[in-house]
């Protein structure tokens, strides 16, 4: 159950997350969850900064569209990994961390990282060599 209290397959899950719920791999769960524009970079990010507002993580990304992030971001949220918290204040103040869940995906986001660079490099001595 999500922290919103969406099961999944309920209509505020995403669709490959509701459909990774119907198999038996676990690591097909993780990646419906984490794949996405901008995610993993995302749980990254709140990780090396803790508290981050919209504005902050849109320049620490390298400026995606409003649009695209807002959507990663409830994405996030609905799956337990991001916290959105707003401040009733004017102007409006929304910030962003991690929960406990959130955290505990940096390990594999790092293990992924490292996998990312080894293939990169594989990849291109494999296209050097033809």
């Amino acid at each position: 159950m999500g922290s919103n209290g969406a099961q999944p397959g309920s209509r505020h899950r995403t669709a490959k997350v509701v459909e990774a719920w119907s198999r038996p791999c676990a690591a097909e769960i993780a990646v419906a969850v984490l794949g996405g524009a901008w995610k993993p970079t995302i749980l990254q990010k709140l990780d090396r900064h803790g508290v981050v507002r919209f504005g902050e993580l849109t320049r620490m990304l390298g400026d995606p569209t409003p649009r695209v992030l807002t959507k990663q971001l409830r994405e996030l949220e609905q799956d337990g990994l991001v916290r959105r918290t707003v401040y009733a204040e004017v102007p409006p103040r929304v910030e962003y961390s991690l929960t406990d869940i959130g955290r505990s995906a940096q390990d594999l986001l790092g293990a992924m990282t490292t996998w990312g660079a080894e293939y990169s490099r594989w990849h291109r001595n494999r296209a050097e060599s033809r």
